[in-house]
């Protein structure tokens, strides 16, 4: 078997061209793996990093963002079951190359809305050469500003940019499909049985790490304005605190997707099959090395025997018996409840943290970057490095799992009270009589204001209005040499201390529970995140060895059904039900600009308690059956001994009367 195989690695033609090249290596191969990885998760975790952003310059609900958030894992799903039939009848490394290339493709357009649409239009209170029209308090009809923007091709130009981002959505999925499965299988084949576990490790954090500099990236992008490359820094009139200001979303895009492209070029150069890496020792050592190599090469024949029709008749019967184990089934459950509650942490935290705390974009994906995301990754190194130094059993495992989530669920109840009220809004959340709706203040009636005006202003009461006009403001005093607002004078609405206004939101004025918020957060992660270890490990030796790779398989793909496609798409529906005024386009719902912050903070963080609590029960229910398991077991092997024990004191009876 080894000899077979060695004479047909030797026989191909980039073996020996390739000879003592780096692309022999299977340590040059983890590195080049390790490298794509983070790349691709770049792109994946981009979109999250931005979604705040997207929803406002495309007027996107959160139940739309939500599901094209969750829109990659269609593609994923239909295909990675294949992927433990087809794993060892490819070319590993070309597969996983020409999958990179999808995902640089989806990742360029992501950001092709951007250079198909028009630049980015708001209301404002002094022109540009991009907008003549103003947002203050004038007599004259407001025709210009009211449904100006709603043409044909205004229409016709958000449904492009829909259509572009699921369709790459969807290819991000598929070309996602063989890059992790395909680079463990051929690292597991090649690398040397003591080197395995260090390369894999290496992977596993950088798919941890990976998210968390998707963040930082976003971060770094939303600083930039969104039309940096179609007007000059001079025009534009927004700074970052505004809640008109719409970052360079697109640009993080750009640079994944070309970080991706470098790295999937060095595929197409590696082989087949490479030499198994030799680690120098005794002879002996190289002999069971030979042994396991040939091992590892006759392991997959038992699958390649199998037809394509047997395989698909085959997977049924796999699924319905691992389904049909207790611990099994309840584990896949208990990982689908956190997978849950961490797609909507990782989906809509930013615009969370951004509407509860009034914060920037770019610091809210920095908190979630730099705090967040490493104290998740602290708690799988945690949990891993316990299960190491004392060697649990599997109810000790699951004991572990139901302390972590336990004590999660404790850390994680007080988040539901942490908030921020929502903010004084005119006419929105705020009225001094009941006698106007929305936008229809007394004071403002001969302003003629338009229903759509947002450009968010705060009076020197401590009341936000939604624009300058709302406020019945007639004058507008500016910065000379950048045209920035300074203040808005002679407001009708305004009583008091001047009538005066500063633009921006007044905000939520609670920035003093931040903090508490953001350590409470962090640790109820790290908690949850100790149980990840754990939970695989009673998977993994829970059920028979011949179904192993099949049972990963149906656990990966239950939680991409089960979690993270539905799960965006959940909290997207739950954070649009708190919405209390909307935009508008052409007559149709578009981005929400206010919510009640009450209502957001209990709909929000209550599903994720919610999961947290089906996860606690799952794992107490695995405790529960491990333990009455072990409680057989031990009586069975007394009774087992008890016969023995009977025989062994009848000879020690007999053995003194003998004597006498």
């Amino acid at each position: 078997m080894t000899s077979t195989a060695t004479k047909s690695s030797y026989a191909d033609p980039t073996r020996k061209t390739l000879c003592g090249s780096p692309f022999l290596s299977i340590k040059f191969f983890v590195f080049c793996h390790g490298l794509l990885q983070l790349s691709q998760l770049l792109v994946s975790g981009y979109l999250k990093s931005s979604i705040s952003t997207i929803e406002r310059r495309y007027g996107l609900s959160s139940r739309t963002s939500g599901l094209l958030a969750s829109f990659n894992e269609v593609g994923n799903t239909l295909l990675i079951v294949f992927i433990s039939y087809f794993g060892s009848r490819v070319h590993r490394p070309r597969f996983i190359g020409a999958g990179a290339l999808l995902v640089s493709l989806a990742g360029f357009l992501m950001s092709l809305p951007h250079f198909i649409t028009g630049p980015y239009e708001f209301d404002q209170s002094v022109a540009s050469t991009f907008s003549n029209t103003t947002d203050l308090c004038q007599p004259r009809s407001w025709a210009n500003l009211s449904d100006a923007n709603c043409t044909p091709r205004a229409s016709r130009e958000n449904h492009e940019v829909l259509l572009v981002m699921f369709i790459a959505q969807a290819l991000l999925g598929i070309g996602g499909v063989p890059i992790q499965p395909f680079g463990i299988s051929y690292i597991d084949d090649f690398a040397s049985k003591r080197n395995s576990p260090l390369y894999l490790g290496i992977l596993f954090s950088v798919t941890v790490i990976g998210p968390g500099v998707a963040f930082m990236l976003g971060s770094a992008m939303l600083q930039f304005y969104v039309d940096i490359d179609k007007v000059s820094g001079a025009e534009v009139q927004l700074t970052h605190e505004d809640p008109r200001w719409v970052g360079a979303w697109w640009l993080g895009f750009l640079v994944a997707a070309s970080l991706v492209a470098l790295s999937a070029v060095p595929y197409f150069f590696f082989p087949r099959e490479m030499p198994k890496e030799v680690v120098s020792g005794k002879q002996s050592d190289s002999k069971k090395k030979e042994d396991m190599l040939s091992q590892l090469r006759a392991r997959p024949e038992h699958t390649q025997n199998l037809s394509l029709g047997e395989f698909i008749k085959r997977f049924p019967l796999v699924l319905l018996r691992n389904l049909r184990h207790p611990v099994y089934l309840l584990v896949v459950l208990a990982q689908v409840n956190i997978s849950a509650m961490v797609a909507g942490l990782a989906t809509f935290m930013g615009k969370f943290l951004e509407r509860q705390f009034s914060l920037t974009a770019s610091f809210a994906n920095m908190i979630i970057g730099a705090v967040n995301i490493p104290g998740a990754m602290v708690g799988i190194v945690v949990g891993g490095a316990i299960l190491k130094r004392f060697q649990m059993s599997l109810r000790q495992c699951s004991a572990m799992c139901v302390l972590g989530m336990l004590l999660c669920l404790l850390v994680a109840f007080p988040l539901l009270f942490l908030g921020c009220p929502t903010q004084k809004v005119a006419g929105v959340t705020y009225s001094d009589s009941s006698e106007f709706g929305h936008h229809e203040l007394e004071c403002n009636l001969q302003c003629n204001c338009p229903e759509k005006a947002y450009n968010p202003i705060c009076g020197s009461n401590s009341i936000e209005y939604t624009s300058p006009c709302s406020a019945g403001c007639r004058a507008v005093n500016i910065q000379e040499d950048t045209n920035i607002v300074l203040n808005y004078t002679n407001c009708s609405c305004i009583s008091g201390n001047g009538s005066f206004a500063t633009p921006g939101t007044c905000g939520t004025g609670c920035s003093h529970l931040f903090l508490p918020f953001v350590v409470l957060s962090c640790l109820a992660g790290i908690l949850a995140s100790t149980s990840h270890t754990p939970s695989f490990m009673l998977i993994l030796r829970s059920i028979q060895p011949e179904d192993k790779s099949f049972a990963v398989g149906i656990q990966f793909m239950l939680l991409r059904v089960l979690a993270w496609m539905p799960g965006p798409i959940l909290y997207g529906s739950a954070i649009d039900t708190t919405c209390i005024l909307w935009e508008k386009r052409c007559d149709r719902k578009a981005a929400c600009r206010y919510y009640d912050n009450t209502l957001f903070r209990q709909r929000y963080l209550g599903l994720q308690f919610f999961f947290e609590v089906g996860a606690f029960l799952c794992f107490v229910a695995v405790y529960v059956i491990l333990r009455k398991q072990e409680r057989e077991a031990s009586k069975a092997a007394e009774t087992k001994a008890d016969p023995e024990k009977e025989k062994l004191a009848g000879k020690s009876t007999k053995t003194p009367e003998s004597k006498v």
